[in-house]
């Protein structure tokens, strides 16, 4: 049973793969021994999450490989929500 949305957000299946620019340059992840998620995107590191976040992340992930995007994507800050504005130039 998944466990609650991270950071009180929606579930990470309401936003498709492509329109985040996933399906080009997904998300990778690595659990530590010590239960830190070390996410990785185009062989760099782009966050480190831990404590309760890391430990609700680590329960919801390994489902299938578009929710584990969803989720990485959601979890690092990486993800547009569809409302936000594009500066003026």
């Amino acid at each position: 049973m998944p466990g609650p949305p991270l950071r009180g957000l929606a579930p990470a299946a309401a936003l498709p793969l492509e329109r985040m620019g996933l399906d080009d340059d997904p998300f990778d992840y690595q659990i530590t021994k010590s239960g830190k998620v070390l996410v990785s995107r185009g062989g760099r590191r782009v966050a480190t999450i831990a404590g309760a976040e890391a430990a609700r992340l680590i329960g919801r992930l390994g489902h299938d490989d578009e929710s584990d995007q969803h989720l990485l994507a959601r979890a690092t800050g990486n993800y547009r929500q569809g409302n936000e504005r594009r500066p003026h130039r």
